[in-house]
Formats: C-alpha cells, sequence, structure tokens
C-alpha cells in the first residue's frame, strides 16, 4: 500500500502567479522569444508531431530562438528520455558529457538520451532545430548502439555525414540559419526522410513502440503483466527494451516518473495529473531520493531555480506524451501555455 505523498510545489490547478520566476538581472538572464512562455516566464520552443510520413521513426520536431543580451549566459541542463538530432545555428554552447567537457558552436550533433541530467551553457542568442527519434529508431536507421550515445553529444559527421549528403557543414547551408522556425523543421522532416530511404526503411520493433505508450500512460506497469498481454516471453521483451533505448525496462520507467514530476514542477504538464505523478511514488522521501539521482538537486530546489533548458525539453515531452495516450489532439494548444503571459512578451519582442 503506497503512502500518501504530498504534490510536488508548483502544481495547484489554479496558478495565483506565486510560483512565477521572474527573469532579470538580478537573478537570471532576460531571455525573450516569440515561440511562446511556460507560466513561469521560461521560453519555450515551437514544437509538434512530425509528418505522418516519418512517424514511425521520429517522436517530436521542434525549434528554439531565444533572444539573450550581449554577452550573457544561461547555465541549465538537459536530460532527455529519447536521441535528439540537433542542429545548433547560434550560440557558444559547453556541456558536460560522458567524453568529457565539450564546447559547440554552429554546428549538427547527435544528442544521446540522458541517464541523468546533462550541465549545459549557453553564451549569446541562440536558435536550433532538432528531430528527436523514437526508441528504435536509431537501430533501424542503422546508426550507432544506442547505449554507446548515453550521455554523449556526438558530431552528425561521425555517425550520418558526408559531403555528398548530410554532413555537419551541408546541413547548416541546407537549413539556413537566417530562416523561419518553421522551415527548419520542415527542412529537418525532409532530411529525415531521406535517410529513412538510404536506411532501407526498416521500422522500428512495434513492441517497442506499444512500451513506450505503456510506459507514458503508467510508468508504474509491471514488465512481466505487459509481456504476458503481448503474447512475448519477459526476457525477449526485456532484451528489445535494452536494445531499443540502451538501458533496461527498470531505468526507462524509473527516468519516465522522474521526468514526469520534472514538468509538473516547471508547470509544463497537465495540472489534472499532478496528484497521481506523485503517488507513483512510495512516499515522500522516495520522490525525492529517486529525483536527485536523475536532477542532482530536490523537487524544491528544481522548482525554485531557473530551468529554461528543461522547460523546452519537458514541454515537449509532455505534448508528446498526451498525443500518444490520447489526452491531447495532435499538435493542439497544451493546457499549461499562458496564452495572455505569451502575448504581452510577443508584443515586447516587436
Amino acid at each position: 500500500m503506497r503512502n500518501r505523498v504530498e504534490k510536488p510545489p508548483g502544481t495547484a490547478a489554479a496558478d495565483d502567479g506565486s510560483n512565477r520566476i521572474e527573469q532579470g538581472p538580478k537573478n537570471f538572464p532576460e531571455m525573450r522569444t516569440a515561440l511562446g512562455y511556460s507560466r513561469q516566464g521560461e521560453p519555450l520552443s515551437l514544437n509538434r508531431a512530425p509528418a505522418k510520413e516519418i512517424a514511425p521513426w521520429v517522436a517530436r520536431v521542434y525549434s528554439t530562438k531565444v533572444e539573450l543580451a550581449p554577452g550573457d549566459q544561461v547555465s541549465c541542463g538537459l536530460i532527455s528520455d529519447v536521441p535528439v538530432m540537433r542542429v545548433l545555428f547560434s550560440g557558444a554552447w559547453t556541456a558536460q558529457t560522458r567524453d568529457g567537457h565539450g564546447r559547440y558552436g554552429p554546428s549538427a550533433l547527435l544528442f544521446g538520451a540522458h541517464t541523468k541530467r546533462m550541465p549545459v551553457t549557453v553564451r549569446d542568442s541562440f536558435s536550433t532545430v532538432g528531430v528527436w527519434l523514437k526508441p528504435g529508431a536509431m537501430a533501424a536507421l542503422k546508426g550507432p548502439d544506442v547505449a554507446s550515445t548515453l550521455d554523449r553529444i556526438i558530431l552528425y559527421d561521425h555517425i550520418y555525414g558526408n559531403e555528398e549528403w548530410g554532413s555537419s557543414r551541408k546541413l547548416l547551408e541546407w537549413f539556413d540559419p537566417g530562416g523561419t522556425p518553421k522551415r527548419w523543421m520542415r527542412v529537418g522532416e525532409k532530411l529525415v526522410a531521406q535517410l529513412i530511404e538510404l536506411a532501407g526503411g526498416k521500422r522500428p520493433d512495434p513492441i517497442i513502440e506499444q512500451f513506450d505508450k505503456a510506459a507514458f500512460r503508467d510508468p508504474n506497469l509491471n514488465i512481466g503483466e505487459f509481456a504476458k498481454e503481448h503474447a512475448i516471453e519477459r526476457r525477449r521483451l526485456e532484451r528489445l527494451i535494452k536494445h531499443g533505448y540502451g538501458q533496461t525496462a527498470t531505468q526507462v520507467l524509473r527516468r519516465a516518473r522522474a521526468l514526469d514530476i520534472a514538468a509538473h514542477l516547471r508547470g509544463v504538464a497537465d495540472d489534472s495529473e499532478a496528484e497521481d505523478a506523485a503517488l507513483r511514488f512510495f512516499d515522500q522521501s522516495h520522490m525525492i531520493r529517486e529525483f536527485k539521482t536523475f536532477f542532482g538537486m530536490t523537487p524544491r530546489q528544481f522548482a525554485t531555480t531557473p530551468q529554461p533548458f528543461m522547460a523546452i525539453t519537458l514541454e515537449a515531452r509532455q505534448a508528446r506524451r498526451l498525443e500518444t495516450i490520447g489526452r491531447m489532439e495532435p499538435n493542439a494548444p497544451p493546457p499549461w501555455r499562458d496564452p495572455d503571459y505569451y502575448a504581452l512578451r510577443r508584443a515586447a519582442v516587436r
């Protein structure tokens, strides 16, 4: 029997503004975007479901375009449950990866999925476009072993790139950094469609897609029961999950629980699910312990300090999650975006 767990801070159904983090020179660089804001005032991305022809391989496409004052630097972190093919158009980036401290300028990169928070900084205004790959897509696209990419950032040239098709330099030219976020996303979809064709069009194993959906619905699911319901031997299922995610089923589900709580803490989740998300843990100490394992800080610390990169990635994941489990129509406006705040800040950018 699970003990009752308090709702994480900042997840009340009615937001009176007390949990909003005000940006400004006293505590954090001012960040401006025309692509939307969370209720806490953090810039968000333009993100949506992929085109139907690439949907079996692609989880989400997104773009960001954020203005900072010259010389301003944002320090935050990233955690993603899937690999992301990401193009950096601007900004001077650093990240603490499995390979050590990395520095990145304009380039095309593969960000592997994360087993824990990856510290990331960016100096000056930044813009990016990204394609989130579904579990199992890396193998279907004849990429590297997923486990070898965890917590790493790899130059695109070292995976798929060549001078005739898709090197980092060529991708930057084709995307046109001076273009619009919507155009970047369409170009990204076309390039992935070409990659799928070059790889032979093999789709990820359908059982992994079913597990991914089930984990979104209930990250406390029983692996044995899932295997029985889908008529697959448990050991085979566990091997397929390890092959598709690069991690065990238990690790995948633990991370899913932590990511759901984190989204509520940043105000980029459906408030009506907050209590259920909290009750997935045995008690408050269990939640705190698990959260610190993945994020390196307590839930309260996470909720009360700016987390702009986290808000961007967590929001896109939550939008995909709600669409996947049928709680939100594809590409419908998510319930957590603040239209009034968004309109005010958009006017300020203009």
